[in-house]
């Protein structure tokens, strides 16, 4: 028997089974250029939107109930694309949009280790660098993880949220609720385009059950993007 707060009598702690499902857009065409996107609001290519209507369907299957999304144009097209085929009302949240990186918005690849090399050099070493001048890693975890987390507690037992966000936005929420230190959020590695991660609840705290599935395996296409 449970009481209120998810507490079984006797004091023991017991999982609700909740799931949180952290996809990412569809392809854009920045994508396609290595460009970081970042917060720069970047419509789906006819691929992308093809992606979103295929992994829509997959998701579906899951059976969700309840949808929210990043507000800007990428996430609100993919999200759509799933309210389409489930009936559900996608709630758009700004605070899920990717990481505001400042003057790297914009650059390839490419241009951004010619121009802020020793930068890039130390957030890849997993340093708090603001990137083009602009958020941290965990500030974007800040402002993202509790969006989600009261997301799930509206959620009943066994229930699932869909979460419609971008690549770096999905990795430092995920490091932030798996309670990992954010020099290692790195490791996670990118998701390719409308590919999705998968949190499970249980009773020490959110476990990572799957990562970067999808459809078809594909090249991660950016990464803070």
């Amino acid at each position: 028997m449970t009481g209120a707060g998810g507490r079984a009598r006797g004091g023991g702690a017991v999982s609700r089974g909740r799931r949180v499902v952290l996809w990412r857009h569809g392809q854009t065409a920045w994508n396609l250029e290595r460009r970081f996107q970042g917060s720069t609001d970047i419509e789906l290519t006819e691929a992308g939107l093809a992606q979103a209507r295929r992994s829509a369907r997959l998701l579906a299957g899951l059976k969700p109930d309840a949808v929210i999304a990043s507000d800007l144009k990428r996430t609100r097209a993919t999200a759509a694309e799933l309210a389409a085929v489930t009936g559900l009302e996608v709630s758009h949240d700004e605070t899920l949009r990717e990481t505001y990186a400042g003057a790297w918005q914009g650059l390839t690849h490419e241009e951004i280790v010619e121009r802020y090399g020793d930068q890039y050099a130390a957030w890849k070493r997993g340093e708090p660098v603001r990137r083009g001048g602009g958020e941290l890693e965990t500030e974007v975890a800040d402002r993202a993880a509790p969006v989600i987390e009261r997301s799930v507690e509206k959620l009943p037992d066994d229930g699932t949220l869909v979460v419609v966000s971008h690549g770096g936005t999905i990795r430092t929420s995920i490091g932030r609720l798996l309670g990992l230190h954010p020099s290692t959020w790195e490791a996670l590695g990118g998701l390719s385009n409308c590919c999705w991660s998968v949190l499970g609840e249980s009773v020490r705290g959110w476990r990572l059950l799957e990562h970067n599935a999808g459809t078809l395996p594909e090249p991660v296409l950016g990464d803070d993007d």
